[in-house]
């Protein structure tokens, strides 16, 4: 179990029972899965750059990527369909919450005044989306290896009903989430 898992199931579920008032225990909001998302638009002239936006994808999450690829042929773009154009992990579980921690303990705090962040968002399901400019705030990353600078996309998925509920979840969590 790790330390934010036991934060949640000891102090963090007393605290929105508290608050909201909850009379059956699977009302409680949880984390059910975090989503990362890289879009590379350059990968439809150069491969490599998709190949390691996906091993520092893959050492950021902890687990492979999939490649995601387009949906339908944009000539402007010189896309076609089907052709790779981005990597995406989905944790849960233990791996969400080993990632969470490092990401608001260790990566968020190297962004200066989170002007690093963009696009905070609820999406009125409870939510949480919002992306990084740039992967080498990410203490896994070596930046001395690092070729491209990229973002990525972050959207932590929750149980709960209300944003409200979902940004009490997060912040107690320490997660700097404004609305």
């Amino acid at each position: 179990m790790t330390n934010f898992e036991k934060l949640y199931n000891e102090v963090i579920k007393k605290s929105l029972v508290e608050k909201f008032g909850y009379k059956n225990p699977h009302e409680i909001p949880k984390l059910t899965k975090i989503v990362l998302n890289v879009g590379v638009g350059d990968a439809v002239t150069d491969k490599k750059k998709l190949n390691t936006a996906a091993e520092e994808l893959a050492l950021i999450a902890g687990q492979k990527p999939v490649m995601t690829h387009a949906r339908k042929s944009i000539a402007t773009f010189k896309l076609r369909e089907g052709m790779p154009i981005g990597c995406k992990v989905t944790l849960r579980s233990d791996r969400m919450y080993e990632f969470l921690e490092r990401l608001i303990n260790m990566a968020l705090p190297r962004v200066r005044d989170f002007h690093g962040i963009t696009g905070k968002n609820f999406d009125g399901r409870g939510n949480f989306a919002f992306g990084i400019k740039e992967q080498i705030i990410f203490p896994e990353i070596n930046y001395d290896k690092v070729e491209n600078i990229h973002g990525l996309d972050v959207c932590i998925c929750t149980t709960a009903k209300t944003d409200e509920e979902a940004k009490a979840l997060l912040t107690s969590f320490n997660l700097p989430c404004k609305k």
